[in-house]
């Protein structure tokens, strides 16, 4: 069965970034899902079911610490493997994420490297 990974970010050049970063993912088997806010990520993954979200923080309509609560907490989804993608390093913003139950946390500008490696290392290929 096909692994998914669903970015979800409201600015257009962060996804495509994103999708550039991992589409050689896609010859591995795995299916790329995008969503451009909030309300959209959540309606995709409870459809999609995805082992990887890349879960932008400041969107319209939901914000990424209310989807990311809504998948784990509410949806009890824990082995959905979520990483906040953020412009805002600051501590206090990863310790909103941790509560709501994000499993890592990147910052904008994200290395490629290191998102390409970390889906790698997550899906277990």
């Amino acid at each position: 069965m096909a692994k998914k990974i669903l970015i979800v970010d409201d600015e257009p050049h962060i996804r495509i970034l994103m999708e550039q970063t991992l589409e050689e993912l896609e010859e591995e088997g795995v299916e790329l899902l995008m969503a451009v806010n909030g309300e959209e990520a959540l309606a995709t993954i409870r459809a999609e079911k995805p082992e990887l979200v890349f879960l932008d923080v400041m969107m319209p309509k939901m914000n990424g610490f209310e989807v990311c609560s809504a998948v784990k907490n509410e949806l009890s989804m824990q082995n959905v493997y979520i990483i906040m993608l953020t412009a805002k390093g600051q501590e206090f913003d990863k310790k909103k994420g941790r509560d709501v139950g994000a499993d890592l946390y990147m910052t904008k500008p994200f290395d490629p490297d290191e998102v390409l490696g970390k889906s790698i290392e997550v899906l277990g290929l």
